[in-house]
């Protein structure tokens, strides 16, 4: 078994593979002042939680787009001896072809995503990546990684407004009943959901204009499943995408 770590802004995925079954994922909260021995004490919880032991673990992979994070995770796990433990970075392999002007600026978190989405997905694909940023990724009919967006998200976008604003209130994200709304919370609520629901459809065609060919639409991340379902255009919404990457990256450099 291996475990597949991605240390988002906002969260850490944890998930465990057997081959390519998965056994669980669990989330904990990103927080830079944690450290290794923290850490490892949360990871051990997770797995005896969920009836393993770290021995069992043959090895580990993570992506990272807090770097701070990235050694005190890896460390973490070796303390538990969870085999040898790789990352996303320069120099591992892929075979994801990225056509951008510097390769290497390019996040782990969307290399995973990408790579999963070309072996699961027909080809061309727009990947919609919704967490603390919103990132699209656009890969063309040969599996080449073209480039894409990144958009503020969800949370950042609703907790700007309600910090740059006198009345109005922090608020969750629960959808309202109604486009229109007849008060503050719901006027709010609408407006988050049904913008960024209505920008997405509105990138995607644009894409498809630019490629000159229809796409076939991934979803991903923690906040995909409050907005995917307020969009036009048919959109596949797999939460499990950024791990089946790290999982298959994984693959490619330990085959054994």
């Amino acid at each position: 078994m291996i475990l597949a770590v991605d240390i988002g802004n906002s969260n850490i995925v944890i998930g465990c593979f057997d081959k390519n079954e998965i056994m669980f994922v669990e989330r904990l909260s990103t927080n830079q002042l944690s450290t290794a021995l923290e850490y490892t004490v949360m990871i051990k919880n997770i797995l005896e939680l969920n009836g393993l032991e770290p021995a069992e673990i043959d090895g580990g992979i993570i992506s990272s787009v807090v770097p701070p994070l990235t050694s005190t995770l890896k460390h973490a796990m070796e303390r538990l001896g969870c085999g040898e433990i790789l990352t996303i970075s320069p120099g591992i392999k892929t075979g994801l072809k990225i056509l951008l002007d510097n390769p290497a600026q390019l996040g782990s978190d969307r290399v995973a995503d990408a790579v999963a989405a070309v072996s699961c997905y027909p080809v061309p694909l727009i990947l919609i990546d919704m967490g603390t940023a919103t990132t699209i990724s656009v890969i063309d009919g040969e599996k080449n990684f073209l480039g894409g967006m990144i958009i503020p998200g969800l949370r950042v976008s609703l907790d700007s407004l309600a910090n740059r604003t006198s009345q109005l209130p922090k608020i969750d994200l629960t959808p309202a009943k109604k486009v229109i709304g007849t008060n503050t919370v719901d006027c709010m609520k609408s407006g988050i959901i049904n913008a960024n629901a209505s920008a997405l459809d509105g990138v995607i065609e644009r894409i498809e204009e630019e490629l000159g060919s229809r796409c076939t639409v991934v979803a991903t991340g923690g906040l995909a499943g409050v907005v995917i379902p307020y969009c036009k255009r048919e959109i596949i919404n797999d939460e499990l995408l950024l791990l089946k990457g790290l999982r298959l990256i994984y693959g490619k450099n330990r085959p054994e």
